[in-house]
């Protein structure tokens, strides 16, 4: 599964203005008309495809809950969190 976040250089807790910021940045950088390093045209399909997920609010949910699942953010946070919530619905609580 491709970072989209690493992609645009990007934390998870980015807003959409540093979305779009970052998104015209690294398009800038890695255009095909503007750069001639063979690669260019996978990393500016890289960064569109970043761009276009995270852009839209219920691709980037979707995107954000699939890179939980995958533990890529904090292991253990996310193990805990899974846990706790697994406990809660199994242990009745008072």
């Amino acid at each position: 599964m491709q970072d989209h976040y690493a992609a645009l250089g990007l934390r998870s807790s980015a807003s959409l203005a540093d979305i779009k910021k970052a998104f015209r940045q690294q398009a800038a950088l890695v255009h095909p008309d503007r750069n001639a390093a063979p690669d260019a045209p996978a990393r500016f399909r890289t960064v569109q495809e970043a761009y276009d997920v995270l852009s839209d609010a219920g691709k980037r949910q979707a995107y954000d809950d699939n890179r939980q699942r995958n533990l890529l953010d904090s292991p253990i946070d996310t193990a805990r969190t899974i846990w706790q919530n697994y406990i809660r619905r199994i242990v009745p609580t008072p």
